[in-house]
């Protein structure tokens, strides 16, 4: 009897081991498969999981994880070169249409100085208004086009962001003071030194003043503090939260004449992104706010 039992525990013990082995081998291969699937839809790579367990009903998951993986690497590889195609043709057409709109203007100043009625004084005025409305679609797309192509490489420096504020705001003092808008600037003595490309950002300022050119209501703030950061705040009663959320987004104007891509402040997102900072825009109280972050 006695021997009887303890063959019993003996085989009973065994199944335990065999058991608490198979588990840790199970749990060993779903975290293998786990660290696994989140490296290969994190990076753009075409290798597949491979397990070290041997268990079938482990391997059968990982084949069928496998699979979603190649569908999904193949959607994003078409995504990736339809974005590429789009990113060349957006480039292609406003590199196009800058030739024709360079001799349509140039053709426009001739005839300036040419004697002609009122009436045809009238057309000219509308034609060269519309050339001009035509020539600044296209640089802004073209420009939009070469930034997310990545054709004008950024080249991090430290840059004093005071400096390149000022000058930017100078640059645009006599624009704004004709649309009635008049800025109050505060700017620290100290030096706000980041790591970042000056052409660029001097690109976003001069983007973000033409914004408030355009729909400021006679007022703008522009306020750099000590710790990177830079808002632009101006009344704009004519907007609401959901547009202003939407202001980066590629194409969107508040407009309903289009005399804009709505294309400048998505040029400023995407080269604020690719020098490591943040922007955003709030809404509150009628007044539009936005907001750039360096950090140290």
């Amino acid at each position: 009897m006695g021997t009887w039992f303890m063959a019993v525990i003996g085989i009973m013990a065994v199944i335990i081991i065999a058991l608490f082995v198979k588990i840790h081998l199970l749990q060993r291969a779903a975290e293998e498969i786990e660290h696994a699937f989140a490296d290969r839809l994190m990076a753009d790579t075409n290798t597949l999981i491979d397990l070290s367990c041997n268990d079938r009903h482990m391997r059968s998951l990982a084949n069928a994880i496998n699979l979603q993986l190649q569908k999904l690497q193949k959607q994003r590889r078409q995504f990736q070169q339809g974005d590429m195609e789009l990113k060349n043709a957006v480039m292609n057409l406003s590199h196009d249409l800058r030739t024709p709109l360079t001799a349509i203007c140039g053709y426009l100043d001739m005839l300036e100085e040419e004697e002609k009625t009122k009436t045809a004084e009238r057309y000219l005025a509308v034609i060269r208004n519309r050339a001009q409305v035509m020539t600044q679609l296209t640089e802004e797309l073209f420009q939009y086009s070469m930034v997310l192509a990545g054709e004008d490489k950024l080249n991090a420096e430290p840059v004093a962001i005071n400096r390149v504020l000022e000058e930017s705001i100078a640059a645009f003092y006599a624009s704004l003071k004709k649309q009635g808008v008049t800025p109050k600037i505060q700017i620290p003595e100290k030096k706000v030194i980041r790591m970042l490309d000056r052409t660029a950002l001097a690109r976003v300022f001069a983007n973000l003043l033409q914004n408030a050119i355009k729909y400021s209501e006679g007022d703008l703030d522009i306020v750099l503090s000590e710790t990177g950061e830079i808002t632009f705040c101006n009344k704009a009663s004519g907007l609401s939260k959901v547009q202003a959320h939407r202001l980066f987004d590629r194409f969107y104007t508040v407009e309903t004449a289009r005399t804009s891509t709505g294309l400048g402040l998505s040029i400023a997102k995407t080269l604020v992104s690719q020098m490591n900072g943040t922007i955003s825009a709030e809404y509150e109280n009628h007044r539009l706010s936005i907001c750039i972050y360096f950090s140290d």
